[in-house]
């Protein structure tokens, strides 16, 4: 029989932390919104550019595009993050998760219908207790569907593009027990890390992972992948609302 005991800020094995919206946080974007989820705080802007990366031209190829770019600010940690442009290149793990952001929004929405337009999310992380990814990933749909919503009342499209909505949530694999939406204890406690993006039609666009020198087995990764699931199914009915709010 699985361990009942409430996790360390009371929560059950299945419940997501707390979760807020704070949109229109930054008023020269053409959509934003502030995540904060359990101790975890992402801005994640949109701004909207009108024209396309030269590659698409070069390529003849139509529609538009989204990219993304994602970045931990200094006091967001414990200990002082020193900016990427300190160092002189992008850190590998903020590489990593900004082309996770881009490939999410991209399912999203239909690139055909947004035109000739590049929309830029940016996500910058003003604290982080645990699943700053999935963090940016569900904030950002809430500012891309905001600033989706500016473009159709300034008539600059026509027909709405976005296709589902998008969401991600952590789960891992703690003392044995399998838990949804990790804190940053819990995170790096895990002997087993998963992150899990989907879509409103309950389809995968990404599972990253990752036994943390363990390995883990097929029923284990079924546990995980059902909490997952009916977390995520909170997460876009939370977006749903805030985005409904305007």
């Amino acid at each position: 029989m699985a361990d009942q005991t409430l996790r360390a800020d009371g929560r059950r094995d299945d419940q997501l932390r707390p979760l807020r919206f704070q949109n229109h946080i930054a008023p020269y974007a053409s959509g934003s919104t502030l995540v904060e989820w359990g101790n975890t705080r992402v801005i994640c802007g949109v701004t909207i550019e009108e024209t396309v990366p030269r590659w698409m031209k070069e390529q003849n190829v139509t529609g538009g595009w989204i990219t993304a770019e994602y970045s931990m600010l200094p006091y967001s940690t414990l200990t002082r993050k020193p900016r990427d442009i300190s160092k002189g290149k992008l850190d590998g793990r903020s590489s990593e998760i900004q082309r996770l952001i881009g490939r999410a929004m991209r399912a999203a929405l239909d690139l055909e219908k947004i035109g000739a337009r590049t929309i830029c999310v940016d996500c910058d992380v003003l604290q982080a207790d645990g699943g700053t990814r999935t963090a940016a990933i569900t904030g950002s749909f809430v500012a891309l569907s905001l600033a989706v919503n500016k473009l159709r009342a300034a008539n600059k499209i026509t027909e709405n593009p976005v296709i589902h909505s998008v969401a991600a949530v952590s789960m891992g694999i703690v003392n044995g027990r399998a838990l949804l939406d990790l804190c940053y204890t819990e995170d790096v406690a895990a002997a087993v890390d998963l992150n899990l993006v989907m879509n409103s039609s309950g389809q995968f666009i990404e599972v990253q992972g990752t036994g943390e020198e363990a390995t883990f087995s097929e029923a284990e990764l079924a546990d995980l992948l059902t909490l997952g699931k009916a977390g995520i199914k909170e997460l876009i009915a939370a977006q749903q609302n805030a985005i409904a709010q305007g």
